[in-house]
């Protein structure tokens, strides 16, 4: 099995004028679609991500603080997943709950020590 990151990246302004409810709704279609893939034997881990976060760059390890994208966008959360292939895994995040609201769903594959040197 190939090991899958789920980067969900959330439109913060599209969030922010959820409701409670509607919140309380998308983290329990969260929770069930977790728990789908647990049963699937799918998940390895995921979580929510807070939206402040500090950025270090270049060899003088200048500090800024965030969010850093550019845009009306921030990366709410992640899944690490396992599927047989990439197609799979797509399959899979095309069920992702923050589709609901605008979100967007990117897949990176997990590099493994033989794909080094390739």
């Amino acid at each position: 099995m190939k090991k899958f990151l789920l980067l969900l990246h959330e439109d913060i302004e599209k969030l922010n004028e959820l409701s409670s409810k509607q919140m309380q709704q998308l983290a329990d279609a969260h929770m069930r679609w977790a728990e789908k893939l647990a049963a699937a034997g799918h998940l390895i881990s995921g979580d929510g991500l807070q939206e402040k976060s500090v950025l270090i760059s270049g060899k003088d390890c200048i500090i800024k603080d965030g969010p850093h994208l550019e845009s009306k966008e921030i990366i709410g959360g992640y899944y690490l997943l396992q599927a047989e292939d990439l197609k799979t895994a797509v399959e899979l995040a095309k069920e992702c709950p923050t589709h609901l609201y605008g979100g967007t769903t990117e897949i990176r594959q997990i590099m493994e020590m033989e794909d080094y040197g390739q």
